[in-house]
């Protein structure tokens, strides 16, 4: 995927690159944590980003969940859990820096096969993985299966995502 940022602000780092240094302020490339871009893919269309600090084990199409105020990430849990999720948009591991895609067509970590339409809910074996078979407390609300695993690559398929949160039911 090739995301350009729509309102570009000078020196922003490109949506599928990490940065190694913080936010410093003033004339610094790298945004303060929780800035939010939108950007624009020839063809998967235009989407939302969120720029963040990343965590150890983090791939492209990791589902992360995170603190807005703290800037912070953790993978999915494979129990569910509560609160925003996002997708990392590159290998974005501790103490690197990147954009994570919260709204339009998302490529998700999904090695299992999914069926378009279906609901999104987190893979029980693999934290940060995504699956349509339903699993109660595990929903990934304000997500949709778009395409079947394997598009746009191995291991990845296309969820349409709008600000999704873990539903946060207790079972």
């Amino acid at each position: 995927m090739a995301y350009t940022i729509m309102d570009e602000a000078m020196g922003l780092p490109k949506i599928a690159v990490t940065s190694t240094a913080p936010w410093t302020g003033g004339g610094s490339a790298v945004p303060p944590l929780g800035t939010i871009v939108s950007a624009v893919d020839p063809t998967y269309g235009t989407g939302e980003f969120i720029f963040l600090k990343g965590v150890a084990s983090t791939v492209v199409g990791s589902l992360v969940t995170y603190d807005q105020t703290l800037g912070t990430t953790a993978l999915a849990p494979a129990t569910g859990g509560n609160g925003p999720v996002a997708v990392a948009m590159s290998a974005n591991v501790a103490n690197q820096y990147g954009w994570y895609q919260i709204a339009g067509a998302a490529a998700v970590k999904a090695p299992n096969a999914m069926t378009p339409g279906a609901d999104v809910f987190m893979l029980a074996a693999t934290p940060g993985s995504v699956d349509d078979t339903q699993v109660n407390g595990e929903q990934v609300v304000n997500a949709k299966v778009s395409t079947t695993t394997g598009t746009p690559s191995t291991g990845l398929g296309i969820i349409q995502i709008n600000r999704p949160f873990l539903q946060g039911q207790i079972v």
